[in-house]
Formats: structure tokens, C-alpha cells, sequence
């Protein structure tokens, strides 16, 4: 099997001393970066998740002074479940890696959470949405840190369908996180008094969308849901754009967008888009410093929601490791889930017991260009949801780690 691997190590200075690590599994933490490298998602996290991964270990060492030695290493997915899972055992099984982090594309994700919770390590995504992870799926092995399918329906199905979007279409990625995006939004438009016209499903890295949305336009709904992800929803609002849907008098609403796909569509095509977030660069001075340093490191690159994540969650995961003095997988997700969360990017947080990291979220709209001042400057907040109402409440996701 062919497979893209690039990996790093970073180390603290100091000796490893014997009390802090006597439980740390070959006297080093090994981090996997497992994600799409080369293909429609990598630019969401990619290579760019490998430079967030590399700043949280070197930005957690400086900071503490810890004594752990950290190895981060990286793989390419493509999108499979059955190379990740491949990519997921050789890693836990020979080369000694203790968690994988990021893991876009659901269909990959459910796999390798099962694969970890099999083993005994720990997965900590960020990538992938489908809300299932902390619902029928959830694992005690798992944390899912930054967003997922139900947050993402409640944050721009509910504020669409308020502001006049009251009949849909959707336009679904045709695997796991498309087909949970595509029901978590039904039920919230039903539920707001909403009507689901039709919907169509496509492939997974999709060139030609001008039938599907032939079939959204002639459904003369209001509202096209776009319940797919990077390179797939910018090729479909790129097309929907030359089919002149919106001038006619339809909207699109993008159930999953990132600051890479209004970057890659131009503020020409993307102005007006609404969609939830739980991180923008320009949110705060310190999620700006961080990002501009990112940038630098990312070929002037900013970074997406994903990117910001995986540096959050390692910090955590660190923070974990110390505390608890061991790389156990299954012990260091509690100790994750015991510790309140404190980062830069997210701010003050928690982790339920059902792996559910909880912060708040945000509702933004892409900007005009004649409202931009500048590369990145894209969007505008349209709302905050605090942090105990942009997530599935607990008793409500059947997860079975929650006692009824």
C-alpha cells in the first residue's frame, strides 16, 4: 500500500526523568496526524494539520518545561476507511503509536474508532462530523473536539429557516458524514415548520454537479443544502453560480464551510454564505497571534477550523499525559474528560462523558468584497451560541457510555 508519510519529533532539552515517565510506553508519545493529504480535504487539514501538530508539542514543552519526548508522524487516509484502518493497526501495532489525531471523513473515522477502542489507544478527532462518534458510536477511547453533524444543522438550519428559508433541497456528499449532515438538518427544518422538497445524493469528489443541481433548481426551493465538504462544495457553489441558481432566485446554505473554501471560491462567489464555526482567526487577539504565527510556518496559509483544533486538542492531550503520568489510551481519554480544557483557540471548556468536547459556536456570513480589508479578512459574526446550546445535549445522542 502506498501511502504519504511525513513526520517530525520534538523533544524537550531535558533528560527523561524516571518518576513523570515511568509510565509512558517506550519513553516517548507518539502522535499519528492520519487525514487526507493530497485530495479534496486537504487543504481543510492535510499537511496543515501536520504544522498545528508540530506547534502544540513545540508551544506545550516551551510552555511547562514538561519532560515527555513527543514524535509526531503522518499519513494519508485517502479518504478510505479501509486504508486508514490499515494506516490505524500498523501504527498501534508496530510502530508504536499511542493516539491519531484529526481523522477527516466520517466513514473513515467510525472505522478507526472502533480499531482504537479494539487497542486500547486513543482517537482525537477533529476532522470528521458525524455526530454518531458521541451518539450510537460513541467509545470511551474517543474525544470529538470540534464540531459535528448536530451542531452544524442547529447553527445555520435553524437561522435559515428563521430568516425565511422555509422549503429545502439537499445536495449530499453520498457516505457517512454527508448522510448524517443531510438528517440532522431535516429534522431541524421540519422541526422550525420548514418543508424538505427533494434531495440528491453525489460521489465523494464530485467534477460534474450539473445534473444534481438541474434537479435542485427544478424543485424551485428556496433553500439548496449543500451537505458536503471541501473541494465537493466548492465545486457545487462554483457550478450553481455559472447555472445562475441564486440570481434566480434560490439560495445556498452550506452546512459545512471552511475558511479554505471561501479562500479557494473568492468573496465574488462566496458573499452572502452562512454557516456555523466553532473557530475563526479573527475571533480575539489571541486566536489572531496564533493564527499569523501559523501562517507563517503554512506558506502564508491561514488556518482552517480543523488545523486550529488539532493544535487545541494536543495541548489537552498533553496536558493529560503529565498529569497522569502514563500514555495509556483508555486512561488518559478520562483523564482528557476529567480536566477542564484551557487553550488559546477555544478558551475555557469541557469534555463529557460521552467524548463531546463542549465550547461555544459561531454563526457567520461571508463578507462583500468591497467589506473586506484585506487576504483572510472573510467574515462577519452573525451570532454566538453559547457553549451549553451548540451541542446535542447529553441524554438526547443514545450514546451507551451514558447511564439512562
Amino acid at each position: 500500500m502506498k501511502r504519504k508519510l511525513l513526520s517530525f519529533a520534538a523533544a524537550a532539552v531535558c533528560a527523561l526523568a524516571t518518576g513523570a515517565q515511568a509510565q509512558i510506553s517506550d519513553g516517548i508519545v507518539k502522535i499519528g496526524v492520519l487525514n487526507d493529504m493530497s485530495g479534496l480535504y486537504s487543504d481543510i487539514g492535510g499537511p496543515g494539520s501536520l504544522t498545528a501538530a508540530k506547534m502544540a508539542v513545540e508551544d506545550y514543552l516551551k510552555a511547562t518545561k514538561s519532560t515527555l519526548k513527543v514524535e509526531v508522524v503522518g499519513a494519508d487516509h485517502q479518504n478510505k476507511p479501509d486504508v486508514g484502518s490499515n494506516i490505524a493497526r500498523q501504527w498501534y501495532d508496530t510502530e508504536k503509536v499511542d493516539a491519531i489525531v484529526d481523522v477527516p471523513t466520517s466513514s473513515v473515522a467510525l472505522a478507526i474508532n472502533q480499531v482504537t477502542r479494539d487497542k486500547g489507544k486513543i482517537m482525537l478527532n477533529t476532522g470528521a462530523a458525524t455526530a454518531d462518534l458521541t451518539g450510537k458510536a460513541c467509545s470511551p477511547n474517543t474525544i470529538h473536539w470540534l464540531y459535528d453533524t448536530w451542531m452544524l444543522a442547529n447553527g445555520t438550519g435553524t437561522a435559515v429557516v428563521k430568516t425565511g428559508g422555509a422549503s429545502w433541497f439537499f445536495l449530499t456528499a453520498d457516505y457517512a458524514f454527508g448522510h448524517a449532515l443531510e438528517r440532522d438538518t431535516e429534522a431541524v427544518v421540519v422541526k422550525n415548520g420548514g418543508k424538505i422538497l427533494g434531495k440528491v445524493r453525489h460521489p465523494l469528489a464530485t467534477q460534474d454537479f450539473s445534473s444534481f443541481l438541474l434537479q435542485a433548481q427544478a424543485s424551485k426551493a428556496k433553500i439548496i443544502g449543500l451537505a458536503n465538504a471541501g473541494g465537493d462544495t466548492i465545486n457545487s457553489i462554483k457550478q450553481a453560480s455559472e447555472f445562475g441558481i441564486v440570481k434566480g432566485g434560490q439560495n445556498l446554505a452550506g452546512l459545512l464551510v471552511f475558511l479554505p473554501d471561501v479562500h479557494a471560491l473568492g468573496l465574488e462567489k462566496a458573499q452572502g454564505l452562512i454557516f456555523t464555526e466553532t473557530f475563526y482567526w479573527d475571533l480575539n487577539d489571541q486566536t489572531r497571534a496564533w493564527s499569523r504565527r501559523f501562517a507563517a510556518a503554512n506558506g502564508g496559509k491561514y488556518p482552517s477550523m480543523d488545523q486550529a483544533g488539532v493544535y487545541a486538542v494536543i495541548l489537552h492531550y498533553l496536558k493529560a499525559v503529565d498529569a497522569a503520568k502514563t500514555d495509556d489510551g483508555t486512561k488518559i481519554t478520562a483523564k482528557m474528560k476529567e480536566m477542564p480544557t484551557d487553550d488559546p483557540l477555544f478558551g475555557k471548556g469541557t469534555i463529557r462523558q460521552d467524548g463531546r468536547k463542549i465550547h461555544p459556536a459561531y454563526l457567520f456570513e461571508v463578507k462583500s468584497p468591497a467589506e473586506s480589508k484585506g487576504p483572510y479578512d472573510y467574515y462577519k459574526l452573525r451570532a454566538t451560541i453559547p457553549a451549553d446550546q451548540a451541542f446535542r445535549p447529553l441524554n438526547e445522542g443514545d450514546c451507551p457510555l451514558i447511564k439512562k
